[in-house]
C-alpha cells in the first residue's frame, strides 16, 4: 500500500541542521551522550517533537519519545520508530540522526494525510547508542529492554570521570517514566548501512533480517619495563610485542576463515609509553563479531587459548576483562517481508542483509518483533566525516518506512 510521499526538503534540511549541532573549532561534529553538545541536539529533537504537535516523554535513561495518539486512537502498544542522535568522536552527519528523524517525518506525513491509526505512534531517540562517554554501547535501548538496571546504567562511570545519571540530570533529560513504559507492537529502524554492500551491488534497499552478535573484551598484558638498547631480545618480557602478536592473530585468523567473522582491536595504550622504554604493560581491546553464536563462541574460545600460549612463551602475566556480550539477533520475518514488498511498490530493488554493527533495534528485538531497512553509505565509510548516502537514497528509504508504517498502522503485524 502506497500513498503520498514524505516531505523531502523538510527531512534533509533537518538532517543538515542536526549535523551542525556539536561541531568543534576544528569542526570536527563531536555529540556525546549526555555532553553540553548533545544537549544541544536533544533540545532541537524536542522542538521538532514539540513543533509536530506530538507529546514528548523521557524516561529515567533519558530515552526521548514522540507520541502521536490522535483522538480516536485506542490505548494499545504503540508501533515505534527511531534510532539515535549522540555520535562518535569526528562523525558523520547520518549515523543514527537519519533514522530518528525519519521516524518523525513519517508521523508528519501520514497526520498530514489525516491518517487515524489503530495504534499510537512513537518515534525515539535512544540514549548513549555509541557508548563512547559511557559503556556499553546501546545503553538507553538495553535498558529499556530490561537488559540493564537503571541504577546501575546511571551509576556508570565515563571516560572524563563524570557518571552519567549526573550529566543526565545537569542536561535536563533525567526523565521521570521508567524504562520500558511504552511496550512497543512492534519496532522498526532505518539506518545506513555503514557498509559496501549496497553500493557495490547496486542495490538501494536492504532489508536487515539478522544482526551480528558481539563480543567486547578489554586485555591487560603486564611484562617488564627495561632499557630499549641494553636488554637482549631473548630476555624481555615486553607486553608490547605480546599484544602485537594478539593483533595479528586475530586478523590472521580472521582472514584465514570462509566465515563472516571480523576481529578488531581498536584501542591500544602502552606504559611508560616512551620511545626508549621497553613496555610495562598493554592495554587494549577486542572486538568480536559474527551472525552464528557458535562461531562466536569458537572466536572466543580460540583467544583464550591463545592467550593462554602467549602468557607462557612471552612470559606475561594477562587477564581479561569483558565490556559488553550480545547475541546475534534474527529480526522479525513478517516485518522483514513488508520491506521487501514495500521496495517493490516504489520500484526499488532490494536484497535481504546481514547487520555487521549494532543497534538499538537488536535491543528491541528482546521486547517486540523488531525489524530494519538499510540504504547505501557511500564507500561504505561510516564513524567519519566523510560519511555519506546520497539525497535520493535517504527519501527513498524513508518513504519505504512510511508505506510499512501506514500497513501496520491500518491492517497490524502480517499473520
Amino acid at each position: 500500500m502506497t500513498g503520498q510521499s514524505i516531505d523531502a526538503a523538510r527531512l534533509l534540511g533537518r538532517i543538515r541542521t542536526l549535523g551542525e549541532i556539536g561541531r568543534d573549532t576544528d569542526g570536527r561534529l563531536i555529540r556525546l551522550a549526555a555532553s553540553d553538545t548533545e544537549k544541544l541536539g536533544r533540545d532541537r529533537f524536542v522542538g521538532w517533537i514539540q513543533g509536530a504537535g506530538l507529546e514528548v516523554a523521557v524516561d529515567r535513561i533519558g530515552n526521548i519519545f514522540g507520541i502521536w495518539k490522535p483522538e480516536g486512537t485506542v490505548d494499545a502498544a504503540p508501533l515505534m520508530l527511531g534510532s539515535h542522535i549522540d555520535t562518535v568522536i569526528g562523525a558523520g552527519i547520518y549515523d543514527g540522526c537519519y533514522g530518528t528523524l525519519s521516524g518523525l517525518e513519517v508521523i508528519e506525513t501520514l497526520k498530514a494525510e489525516g491518517l487515524t491509526p489503530s495504534r499510537p505512534i512513537v518515534v525515539a531517540a535512544f540514549t548513549n547508542e555509541e557508548g563512547v562517554r559511557y559503556a556499553p554501547d546501546m545503553m538507553g535501548s538495553l535498558v529499556y529492554a530490561g537488559g540493564l538496571d537503571v541504577d546501575t546504567a546511571l551509576a556508570t562511570i565515563g571516560t572524563d570521570g563524570t557518571m552519567l545519571g549526573d550529566e543526565l540530570e545537569r542536561i535536563g533529560y533525567a526523565g521521570e517514566h521508567q524504562p520500558g513504559f511504552l511496550r512497543p507492537h512492534a519496532y522498526i529502524e532505518l539506518h545506513i548501512e555503514q557498509g559496501p554492500i549496497l553500493e557495490r551491488e547496486g542495490i538501494p534497499v536492504g532489508a536487515v533480517e539478522h544482526l551480528q552478535g558481539i563480543s567486547w573484551q578489554r586485555v591487560v598484558i603486564t611484562g617488564d619495563a627495561n632499557h630499549a638498547g641494553t636488554t637482549p631480545i631473548s630476555m624481555r618480557r615486553d607486553a608490547g610485542h605480546a599484544a602485537a602478536r594478539v593483533v595479528t592473530f586475530l586478523r590472521d585468523r580472521a582472514k584465514a576463515s570462509n566465515t563472516p567473522t571480523v576481529a578488531t582491536v581498536g584501542c591500544m595504550r602502552f606504559e611508560p609509553d616512551v620511545i626508549n622504554v621497553i613496555p610495562s604493560r598493554a592495554t587494549f581491546t577486542v572486538d568480536l563479531r559474527d551472525p552464528d553464536e557458535d562461531r562466536l563462541r569458537e572466536e572466543e574460545t580460540a583467544l583464550t587459548n591463545f592467550l593462554e600460549i602467549l602468557s607462557t612463551e612471552e612470559q606475561v602475566g594477562i587477564s581479561v576483562e569483558r565490556l559488553a556480550r550480545f547475541e546475534p539477533v534474527k529480526f522479525d520475518q513478517g516485518i522483514v517481508g513488508l520491506i521487501e514488498k514495500a521496495a517493490r511498490n516504489r520500484g526499488l530493488a532490494c536484497r535481504r542483509m546481514t547487520s555487521g554493527a549494532g543497534h538499538d533495534a537488536q535491543m528491541i528485538a528482546r521486547i517486540a518483533p523488531s525489524a530494519m531497512i538499510f540504504v547505501p553509505s557511500i564507500g561504505g565509510i561510516s564513524h567519519n566525516p566523510k560519511e555519506y548516502t546520497a539525497d535520493e537514497d535517504l527519501v527513498a528509504g524513508t518513504n519505504i518506512l512510511l508505506d510499512i508504517v501506514r500497513r501496520l498502522a491500518t491492517e497490524g503485524l502480517p499473520a
